[in-house]
């Protein structure tokens, strides 16, 4: 966008072309910070779309939010307590509290202590990513979706597509990774796939013959998904003016990247607003617990909100496996990827694909956005 463009330009520049210009007040260094409050918990139009999306009230949409905010602070401290007995968390809507898995009794009292529930375990946390890493080495076919530690069931679980269930290699994939320590099998209504898009109008950005959308604002540039773009590839504005080049990308095995931005075109800490939806100011990049609520903006879809699912999770894309993902129940279609999501005021990720539609249901993977800051050394822009 050029600052002579019209008066669009002003939060449209945002970088962007359709999705949440984003920031965060940490550093890519201190992802654990605490996030800064504020009086709001968020805007009326966000609030509005977790109203629609799971079925609140507005005012438990607001408590909510609250109880999100202090379940994050509280696991940073239940996770210290818990020490080498630490077998997960999870945030339960119901109650409003975390809950945090310990395999040793030893343990509770103390984790008691910081406001969290507790639940006895047969599996800590190490074994569980030791299983789970073992599976991400095995070559999955396309019928097995995705694999991740769920602490809830303190197991690693294999989503498999329904119609595949029962091919033979499907069935020889999840007897290995059984092999690798405790599996449960679940099955998934789709395969997964990215959320790029063939060029349409909107406030997108461009690299050749494919949409994507910008997700968080950083010093220098903005991240977004990697497989919208490889290194050295130029991004194009929604006005089709030239933006940069991104500066790194990764996919699979990862799928996050960053863009530079120059040539009249600039950052500013804030989410697109598209018109209907005021600008949304980021505060932080604390990290939601599962169970929490989480929303997510895309330059085809725009609002849409859902909870976190699962966290660390391995999806098997037809290019390739992309690992340490975060599975939500939120909609996407294409046109979305590299989009924001966002838990109450603080940054969560980028948007990776999914399955499913915002007509039907489906749900959407996001790239951690501390990971893709911590990689690439780059800090989080922030009001």
């Amino acid at each position: 966008m050029r600052r002579t463009t019209a008066l669009r330009t002003g939060l449209s520049a945002l970088l962007l072309l359709g999705t949440w210009a984003t920031a965060s007040a940490l550093p890519a260094s201190a992802a654990d910070a605490p996030a800064r409050s504020t009086d709001a918990p968020a805007s009326p139009e966000l609030l509005s779309a977790m109203q629609r999306d799971l079925g609140l009230t507005r005012g438990r949409a607001e408590a909510r939010l609250a109880a999100e905010k202090a379940a994050t602070v509280t696991e940073r401290k239940a996770r210290s307590a818990a020490g080498m007995a630490y077998g997960g968390s999870w945030f339960d809507a119901d109650t409003g509290k975390l809950t945090v898995a310990v395999t040793r009794a030893a343990n509770a009292d103390a984790v008691r202590a910081t406001g969290a529930t507790v639940r006895l375990v047969r599996y800590d946390a190490r074994q569980l990513d030791a299983a789970k890493k073992s599976i991400d080495a095995l070559s999955a076919p396309a019928g097995v979706g995705s694999w991740h530690v769920d602490p809830k069931a303190n197991n690693v679980v294999v989503n498999v597509v329904a119609e595949h269930r029962n091919d033979n290699v499907v069935r020889a994939f999840v007897a290995r990774a059984r092999q690798a320590g405790p599996v449960t099998v679940r099955q998934t209504r789709a395969t997964p796939r990215t959320f790029t898009a063939g060029t349409v109008g909107g406030d997108p950005y461009y690299t050749g013959n494919v949409r994507c959308s910008i997700g968080f604002s950083v010093h220098g540039g903005f991240v977004t998904a990697g497989h919208c773009g490889s290194p050295s590839a130029a991004a194009y504005g929604w006005d089709r003016s030239y933006i940069g080049n991104f500066q790194g990308s990764s996919f699979p095995g990862d799928d996050y990247a960053w863009v530079n931005v120059g040539s009249g075109w600039w950052t500013v800490p804030v989410v697109l607003g598209w018109g209907t939806v005021p600008d949304q100011l980021v505060r932080g990049s604390a990290e939601a617990p599962v169970g929490a609520s989480v929303c997510r903006s895309g330059s085809t879809t725009h609002w849409h909100c859902g909870t976190v699912l699962a966290k660390n999770e391995t999806v098997n894309y037809s290019q390739g496996a992309v690992h340490q993902m975060t599975k939500t129940s939120v909609c996407a279609e294409p046109g979305d990827s590299g989009g924001s999501f966002i838990s109450g005021d603080q940054a969560q990720g980028v948007t990776s694909g999914g399955w499913g539609n915002c007509s039907s249901g489906g749900q959407t993977w996001h790239q951690p956005v501390n990971e893709i800051l911590n990689r690439y050394g780059l800090t989080l822009h922030t009001a």
